[in-house]
Order: structure tokens, then sequence, then C-alpha cells
């Protein structure tokens, strides 16, 4: 049985985690002592004796603590924002050219952010396998629930009886107007793109569920979009992404994936200009499942272990 450890387990995607796991009768969740909560010796060696920790904290003190896990054993896998960009940790994308076995024989793992992960689930193989130039200037928008924002922003939705703010927030609200999105960075490292696109999320009145959609001319496009859709079924197989269009009626709903681990992509439009959309919950493929994916890679479990998949 292993030993797992939430560091950070009262925001939403500790939370998420410690709900999963503590249905799962192969891991023991550790826990702190609630009045030794803040002394960091007592964290160290807690850490330390996990088979694997998870980080859910802010950036800050996800680089503070990665330094207390001296157990050369001991896998660690942070939520954060601190270290998906960092040479020393490997990106959680398990579907990515080479990220499996990457994770499996990691003890450094930096769990993908939410807006990226559509983002770059869409762009990555075609970058790789020459669809489209690395150069590539591209326009993305990412819609997510409100469980996105974590505890501040479920609070600011949960209370809508002003009817002024009630107004606003009945409408998707676009947000990241400076164009510096935190996962920017990240998008364009592991999508291997040299130019980070311009990028709209926006966030709505419902608490889960999320859709990146990126627009293409044709001539954009080092093929076809046929070939795309070659591309994608070729490569997305076996794991928690997919190809399938599945539209409601000429619709397409961020709140379809909600509740499951697996993302949907897909490839709209006609000859002339070209959708590429992924479908999936900010929670989790955007979060605590993909989290738990690859804690399950990590430590040797069956990849797909404890997490909700679709058809």
């Amino acid at each position: 049985m292993k030993k797992i450890f939430i560091n950070g387990s009262s925001g939403t995607t500790g939370l998420q985690i410690h709900e999963r796991l503590e249905k799962r009768n192969d891991i023991q969740l550790l826990e702190i002592d609630y009045d030794k909560r803040h002394d960091p010796e007592e964290k160290k060696k807690i850490m330390n004796e996990a088979d694997a920790v998870f980080f859910c904290l802010p950036d800050d003190a996800a680089r503070e603590d990665a330094l207390l896990v001296e157990n050369p054993d001991t896998v660690v896998i942070d939520t954060s924002t601190a270290h998906r960009t960092d040479s020393d940790w490997v990106y959680g994308m398990a579907e990515l050219s080479g990220q499996r076995e990457k994770i499996i024989s990691s003890k450094r793992i930096a769990n993908p952010g939410c807006h990226a992960s559509g983002f770059i689930a869409l762009t990555a193989p075609l970058v790789e396998h020459g669809l489209l130039n690395s150069d590539l200037f591209l326009s993305c928008t990412s819609f997510t629930g409100y469980t996105g924002g974590g505890k501040k922003m479920i609070a600011d939705y949960g209370d809508l009886s002003d009817e002024d703010k009630l107004k606003l927030y009945s409408a998707d609200r676009v947000y990241g107007l400076t164009q510096n999105h935190k996962h920017l960075k990240e998008m364009v490292c592991m999508s291997g793109l040299t130019k980070a696109p311009a990028f709209f999320p926006a966030v709505g009145n419902y608490p889960r569920g999320m859709e990146t959609v990126i627009g293409l001319s044709s001539d954009d496009v080092l093929g076809t979009k046929e070939d795309i859709i070659a591309l994608y079924k070729s490569v997305y197989q076996d794991g928690l992404i997919y190809y399938k269009e599945d539209d409601e009626n000429g619709f397409l709903s961020a709140a379809k994936m909600a509740g499951r681990d697996d993302m949907e992509i897909a490839v709209y439009g006609n000859e002339e200009r070209i959708v590429l959309t992924a479908r999936f919950d900010n929670l989790g493929k955007g979060a605590s499942g993909a989290a738990i994916q690859n804690m399950n890679l990590a430590l040797g479990f069956e990849e797909k272990a404890g997490l909700v998949i679709g058809e």
C-alpha cells in the first residue's frame, strides 16, 4: 500500500484529490496533526515518509516546500505553476510524445494548467508532425467553469443577490486582458511554438467544464483538415485524450465533460477555416484528475485507476 500526502489539502484541487483517493483501498492517506499543520519540521517529516506528495499550494510555497523533500524515492506532483517550465521537472501530460515514459521514471512532476492542457493537446502534435509551422501566431479562446478560479471565485459566484452583479455574471466574462496569463509560458514551451498566442480565457456561471477553441486558416496548415483529423486519431490512442466529434445540434457546450477525467478533441469548420476544439473538466483532466493519472504512472498503478472515464 502506497503512502500519499496532500500538501495543501484545503484548496479546490487538494480537496478533489483527497476525495478521490480516500475511496481507494490501495492507498494510505497521511494526515498531519491539526495543531502541527504550520510546523515546517513536521511537514518535512511526513513528506519524506510518503511515496508521493501532492503540492496544492501557491507558487512560492511550492518552491520552498520542494526543497524539504529529501527522500530520493518520494515522488512530488506539483499542481501549481511553479515548476511547469523547469527543466528539472517533467511536464505531467502523458499523452504527449515521450512524456508517459518520462513521468514513469520521474520523481518531480509538474501538473499541467487547465487552459494549457487543451491548447497543448491541440497544437503540440501539429507542430511536431509538421502540419503547423512553429513560428505561427495563433489565437485561442478557452472557457472555464468558475471552480477554475479556486475558493475566491467560487465564493464570488455563490453570491449573485445583487441585480447588477447577476447581470454581468450571467454571461461569460473574458479575463487575462493584459495577455500575461500564467499558463502562457507552458503553452509555448510544450506546444513547440515560438510565439505566445493571443489568449482569451473566459469564465462562465457554471461550476465545472472547459472548452478550448483555436481557429486556423487553411493557409496556416501544411496539409488539410483531414490530415489534422487523421493525425489526432493516430497520436491519441488508449489514453485520456481522444478524438470524437460530438456536437449538440450544432453547439458545443463547455460543461459537457464535467465530472470526468478524459478529454475530447475534435475538428470542425470547412476547407478554408478550421476549428480545433478540446473539451474536458477544469477540475478533472485540467487539475486533480491529471494529478492522479500522474501519480498512478509514477507509482506503478494502472494509469486510469480511480478516474472517471467516458466511452
